[in-house]
């Protein structure tokens, strides 16, 4: 998806855990028809498409990985690079993929330490278990000039953990969460990041709520994920939060009208 005119921003989409590329559809359409290029990704092995290794820990290590990929890209292959202005790149990720852009912007994550409730009879659970005391080399991106984080998986066990982010964060949490996300796990991470500079518990909200609005054949066939509480109107929610993500990536990102 793409904006109009020369030396566009670029954001990129990271989906959460059995999501894909069109999870965020109503955020990446605002994103463009505000002027930004946006690029959005099914991630290897780990999304809806391809759910070869989502329960290992490679799903998470080359989640990072393939946004640096899919930004080398953009800036050298595709049509539109020579359109791109590669000063002003952020990334929007949901879930494990709010996990992913903070990785991508600098976090280093420490799924041992950091207290993430873990079922054992999950090969991840025991691979986090038996190599605990393995230093992993995390996949940063010093080109992401702004990051947005909703819900993300908080693998980061303290400040430390984040100390290298240093670009501009928008960081809203759901206030019920769900599917292993849990509010008080969230909301350690803002006093973790002083970078931060729109935060948010969105009342009423459970994770799947930063998921597009369903249509009714949707609802009928994943209504776990298309159900939301009493009185949360989730198309008013996200009008509210695309309006709010438009507002920071213009400023974190520079842009003038």
């Amino acid at each position: 998806m793409s904006g109009r005119g020369e030396k566009l921003p670029l954001i990129v989409i990271s989906h959460g855990f059995t999501g894909s590329l069109y999870g965020h559809h109503d955020t990446a359409e605002a994103l463009a028809d505000h002027g930004f290029l946006v690029v959005s990704l099914n991630h290897t092995g780990d999304s809806g498409a391809s759910m070869k290794y989502p329960w290992e820990m490679r799903a998470f290590e080359q989640r990072p990985v393939e946004i640096r990929r899919v930004i080398d890209y953009m800036l050298d292959e595709a049509p539109e690079a020579s359109r791109i202005d590669p000063s002003r790149i952020g990334v929007f990720g949901f879930s494990r993929g709010g996990f992913t852009a903070l990785v991508a912007a600098g976090g280093t994550p420490d799924f041992a330490r950091s207290g993430l409730r873990c079922p054992k009879d999950r090969p991840l659970c025991r691979q986090i278990e038996t190599e605990a005391g393995i230093a992993r080399d995390w996949a940063h991106d010093e080109r992401i000039n702004a990051a947005a984080a909703v819900d993300p998986l908080n693998a980061f066990p303290d400040a430390a953990s984040l100390r290298r982010i240093r670009i501009p964060l928008f960081l809203w949490i759901s206030e019920r969460g769900g599917d292993g996300v849990e509010p008080a796990a969230e909301a350690r991470l803002r006093g973790w990041l002083p970078t931060v500079r729109n935060y948010r518990v969105v009342p009423k909200a459970g994770h799947f709520a930063f998921l597009a609005p369903c249509v009714e054949a949707a609802a009928k066939e994943a209504p776990e994920i298309c159900r939301d509480a009493p009185g949360f109107d989730r198309a008013a929610f996200h009008r509210t939060m695309n309006a709010e993500l438009l507002d920071f990536f213009d400023q974190a990102l520079d842009i003038k009208p």
